[in-house]
């Protein structure tokens, strides 16, 4: 019967001791060639709610000409690959320039488009306020006069109108 013996782990330097580990990292070899390793207590960040992405028109102005003089083959494919971009934003943004907009490239704001009120629509809006409070007054007078009429009926006198 043989015994085995137990490998221990460094921890400070994730290494085997006497034994190769299955990953290919030797005994005396740092991981990740010469970066610190992982702490166990290192924590990620995470943002509470993603951004969209904005580029400004210099950079997709940038990003076409860099496209146009790939010759090579994979070469745009690079180009987006190093820029973190899809190709999607490349075929946007050469549709763009080819039909000439400028203001294309530049990044166009988002949400409901303000409008501004015609002088025509301020000056209708003002009128019907003005309409409106007319229109509360003469009812509040036609109130009083039909108080008055129920008032001179219970009291017995006539009313102007009636005397004549």
């Amino acid at each position: 019967m043989k015994l085995v013996e137990k490998k221990l782990v460094d921890e400070t330097l994730g290494e085997t001791e006497g034994a190769r580990r299955a990953t290919g990292v030797s005994q005396g070899v740092s991981p990740a060639a010469g970066l610190p390793p992982p702490t166990m207590g290192s924590e990620t960040e995470v943002v509470a709610k993603a951004q969209r992405r904005r580029f400004t028109a210099e950079y997709k102005r940038r990003i076409v000409r860099e496209a146009d003089r790939c010759t090579t083959t994979g070469a745009i494919g690079a180009l987006l690959r190093r820029e973190g971009l899809y190709s999607s934003y490349l075929t946007t943004w050469r549709a763009a320039r080819d039909r000439g907009e400028l203001e294309g490239l530049a990044p166009k704001p988002r949400g409901p488009k303000v409008v501004t009120p015609d002088l025509r629509d301020k000056k209708i809006a003002e009128q019907e306020r003005e309409i409106g409070k007319w229109r509360k007054r003469a009812e509040r007078a036609e109130a009083l006069v039909e108080v008055q009429k129920k008032v001179a009926a219970l009291l017995g006198t006539p009313l102007d109108n009636e005397r004549s």
